[in-house]
């Protein structure tokens, strides 16, 4: 991972915290947040839901701040399942449309319906996480849902690799903030819709066994 990648996974929280502070003297300024509900669907066709793992603001917030006093145990597989994931993409989408066409295309009303939303979502995400772990909101984040249907489908994005020099020791499951088992794809590619990349099981891994290395898997299939 370079440099720049890792300080902003690192600090663009910040960005999140300035949103909410100058969202408050101006609302025009939170229509920037429509970066982040676009970014992620777009990225999607490529890397998967490597916006989420590592571009995100709020992402970034919740690892890096959330994380500090979160539950930190598994998210319900209720949480998980896609008719919970349907339910909430279409309630809120409903909502957040049906509100922005009543706007008219009056920027300070546009401007807050997007901060309402970066509000109460935000609020969800932290309240969710006194009671599970710091990433539960990413399992049902309505962009979220998205992204992972379009990585489903696509096939030209890029994703991690697990190599045969796995051992299934399965540290990756209990450091994947989903809850994914990386082990499991062992010899192949970590093609879940759901992987965020963001690293923690490749970091993680005693026997460097998972990253973006298609050359040892492609050894390990002509020899085998």
């Amino acid at each position: 991972m370079n440099i720049f990648l890792r300080v902003w996974k690192r600090f663009s929280f910040i960005i999140l915290i300035a949103f909410i502070i100058v969202g408050l003297f101006d609302m025009r300024f939170a229509v920037i947040a429509a970066i982040c509900m676009i970014g992620p669907i777009i990225l999607s066709f490529f890397k998967g839901r490597f916006w989420c793992g590592n571009i995100c603001p709020r992402g970034s917030f919740f690892d890096n701040v959330v994380c500090k006093f979160s539950n930190d145990k598994k998210t319900p597989r209720c949480l998980k399942s896609y008719f919970f994931r349907i339910i909430v993409l279409t309630l809120m989408m409903t909502v957040f449309i049906s509100r922005l066409c009543k706007t008219s295309g009056d920027i300070y009303g546009v401007g807050r319906v997007f901060y309402r939303l970066i509000i109460v979502t935000t609020t969800i995400g932290v309240a969710m996480s006194l009671f599970y772990n710091h990433r539960t909101w990413c399992n049902f984040c309505p962009m979220g849902t998205l992204a992972s249907a379009i990585s489903a489908l696509s096939k030209r994005k890029v994703v991690l690799y697990v190599s045969s020099s796995c051992v299934s020791c399965k540290i990756c499951e209990k450091k994947c903030p989903l809850g994914l088992k990386p082990y499991m794809y062992r010899g192949s590619r970590l093609s879940h819709s759901d992987c965020l990349q963001c690293g923690r099981c490749a970091a993680a891994c005693p026997q460097k066994a998972i990253g973006y290395h298609k050359i040892k898997l492609q050894i390990h299939n002509i020899i085998h």
